[in-house]
């Protein structure tokens, strides 16, 4: 029987360093939207925001893949943590005054985004670097489980700030849960391997050659991306399609709390279940997506959308440790940093688009047509990569660090302290 992934020091501090971030974050979301309201009264300025907080995270993912392989993953984190921090005080102090300046929230928001795009892809090495090969599943559904659990709480934690203290506060204690990150980091050891030096042209080559040579991985990367992009569209047009066919701004609150305890419980269960098949099995799960979908573009009674988000919810929960721990046992260590950057990247790029046509065609057609072809476009992509065989055949091993296949063996690479 493995021991429990707390009982590692290093993993305890991450652990911890983690908790403390994911629960300063997980309040900012709703503070920074009514705080640039209360601003600025305009939605054009809020999406100003948000742009400039995405678009260089998405941008710049690729080469944070490579910084995080190139050097310590948890000197990386460290520095990533140290200017999340200064730039969430720098806004937090910037609301709290009496005439905050949008364009410099923007920018910090910005240098955040920035330090994101390199922050990202140091999370698989640093838990890879921290336990056991029998550990990990345990220590990432540990890690989800504490994101679940946060989101049930965040905002209504941000919406409490915003209405008390002031939005500012909210940012303020998302600075310090980066420095106290920054400061457990700093207390760890991580292992690691050297990946020899070369061009990063070179580099960004070799990690889209490792993506590409799974023919489990990458259709999966689309199946993830397609879910997002219609995440985004159920984002903008749910509560509308809620409120007004019912009336009632509360059952869209409803659904997201139901949501975030499906995260929740999806998590839980991946600590416990352990597929054999465990790309298939989180696909078939992330297909569910389609129900709550399909249910808001026929106007069903609230409560059946709600359930169903709760369900499909579970299934993403469940996705997100099993997922992680199957790319950590697969992928060899030296290039994890940078395939787990591909990952990203191919799985949020959909989202600015769902954010823009999902409104624009509901505009035009109403929100039912958009809604059902997301639906559709969910339930096909995830059937479809759950028909491949790559994806059918890929088998958890005993040993995580076994060979999935010629193209999945690791690289002979001792790792060495850091």
């Amino acid at each position: 029987m493995p021991s429990h992934p707390l009982r590692t020091r290093a993993f305890a501090l991450l652990f911890a360093g983690q908790t403390l971030s994911l629960a300063g974050d997980a309040a900012v979301p709703v503070a920074l939207t009514l705080a640039v309201y209360q601003a600025t009264g305009s939605s054009g300025a809020l999406a100003l925001v948000l742009t400039c907080a995405l678009i260089p995270k998405v941008l710049l993912l690729p080469l944070g893949g490579v910084i995080g392989d190139r050097f310590d993953p948890r000197t990386v984190a460290l520095a990533t943590n140290t200017v999340r921090a200064a730039g969430q005080i720098f806004v937090g102090l910037e609301l709290l005054g009496k005439d905050p300046h949008i364009w410099q929230i923007a920018v910090a928001e910005a240098v955040g985004g920035i330090a994101g795009a390199f922050s990202m892809p140091t999370a698989a090495p640093l838990v890879r670097g921290t336990v056991d090969d029998s550990q990990l599943l345990r220590a990432n559904a540990l890690i989800a489980s504490v994101n679940g659990a946060v989101r049930l709480g965040g905002p209504a934690l941000g919406g409490t700030l915003v209405l008390t203290a002031g939005a500012g506060w909210a940012f303020l204690l998302d600075g310090a849960s980066f420095a106290a990150c920054a400061a457990l980091l700093a207390a760890i050891r991580v292992r690691r391997v050297r990946v020899p030096h070369s061009s990063v042209l070179a580099d960004l080559k070799e990690g889209w050659s490792e993506v590409r040579a799974r023919d489990w991985y990458w259709p999966t990367l689309i199946a993830h991306g397609v879910w997002n992009g219609a995440a985004a569209a159920l984002a903008t047009l749910g509560p509308a399609v809620i409120v007004g066919a019912h009336g009632d701004e509360g059952a869209w609150v409803t659904l997201m709390q139901v949501g975030s305890a499906g995260v929740l419980a999806g998590s839980l269960l991946a600590g416990r279940a352990k597929p054999r098949r465990p790309v298939l099995v989180s696909t078939l799960g992330l297909s569910t997506y389609a129900l709550p979908l399909a249910l808001l573009a026929a106007s069903a009674p609230a409560w059946a959308t709600i359930t169903s988000y709760g369900l499909a919810l579970t299934g993403l929960g469940y996705l997100g440790p099993v997922w992680d721990t199957s790319v950590m046992s697969a992928v060899p260590e030296q290039v994890l940093a940078r395939v787990t950057s591909y990952d990203w990247l191919i799985s949020i790029a959909a989202m600015p688009l769902g954010y823009v046509l999902a409104p624009l065609a509901a505009s035009a057609v109403g929100p039912g047509l958009p809604l059902g072809v997301a639906a559709a476009a969910v339930l096909t992509a995830c059937l479809a990569t759950a028909a491949l065989p790559g994806v059918r055949h890929f088998v958890a091993e005993p040993d995580p660090g076994a060979a999935q296949g010629p193209e999945a063996a690791p690289k002979a690479l001792a790792p060495t302290p850091s």
